[in-house]
């Protein structure tokens, strides 16, 4: 049995881009051949089922019977669970996840499990960092600094930025770089992923009729988040081989 592998996409903070990189992240896995399904927790209305509705599923995390639906269908034969946790969800998400003893199971081996912290530029997302690294143990952590919104991290004086990232043993930073607005605009109004619209097509797989200008902002700004997986051997956390992508050899 292919050990399941759960990856929690989230913030204590709205507007800091976390759906965008949860759609990264189904790019990548399908690119891959990764078998994903995903959770969106922004209920009732969903923000991620909108771009991959086949694979999404609306929950609200608070209740039980939506827990349920994740956790007791992990062993469902799909490799890889990604659940994008609604803004200011992340600390109460993983406070259930050590309540129903999932924590204990990853610490155990039994899950992989990994949490992408998305940050904002404020001192207030570096103060989320402490309070979440108390549920990290037996997770992968990353921390991931996301430009897609035009971010600076102006607030983030060195010092300020060493003494909270210094204390989380075993975090791995992440950078998320910024889109241009009028490509990210347009993808947006599609409303399908990002590698579709890189491909041309609609929202049912016909032939679209996008900016060539457009694609090609996607496209190199797509292979610079992936390179990013890439370093941190997301594939091999997800229990599968690197394919080759288009482009690559």
């Amino acid at each position: 049995m292919v050990k399941p592998v759960v990856i929690v996409v989230g913030a204590d903070k709205g507007g800091v881009g976390k759906t965008t990189v949860s759609r990264t992240l189904l790019d990548y896995f399908s690119v891959n051949n990764v078998q994903t399904r995903a959770f969106d927790t922004e209920s009732p209305r969903g923000t991620l089922k909108r771009f991959y509705p086949e694979i999404t599923e609306i929950v609200d995390m608070t209740t039980t019977a939506d827990q349920m639906k994740i956790f007791d269908t992990l062993n469902s034969g799909l490799s890889v669970t990604v659940i994008d946790a609604r803004a200011g969800l992340l600390s109460s998400a993983l406070a259930s996840l050590r309540d129903i003893g999932f924590l204990d199971s990853a610490r155990s081996g039994q899950i992989t499990f990994a949490v992408f912290h998305i940050l904002g530029s404020s001192i207030a997302s570096l103060d989320e960092i402490a309070e979440t690294a108390t549920f990290m143990s037996g997770a992968k952590y990353y921390l991931v600094k996301n430009f897609i919104n035009d971010t600076q991290f102006f607030q983030w004086d060195q010092a300020t930025y060493n003494s909270y990232f210094h204390r989380i043993k075993h975090a791995t930073e992440l950078t998320i770089p910024k889109l241009n607005e009028m490509a990210y605009e347009q993808v947006e109004v599609a409303s399908i992923p990002f590698i579709d619209f890189v491909a041309n097509k609609g929202r049912n797989d016909e032939p679209a009729n996008n900016s060539f200008v457009l694609r090609g902002y996607v496209r190199h700004w797509l292979a610079n988040v992936w390179s990013e997986f890439d370093r941190i051997n997301l594939t091999e956390l997800a229990g599968a081989k690197s394919a080759t992508r288009a482009g690559e050899k």
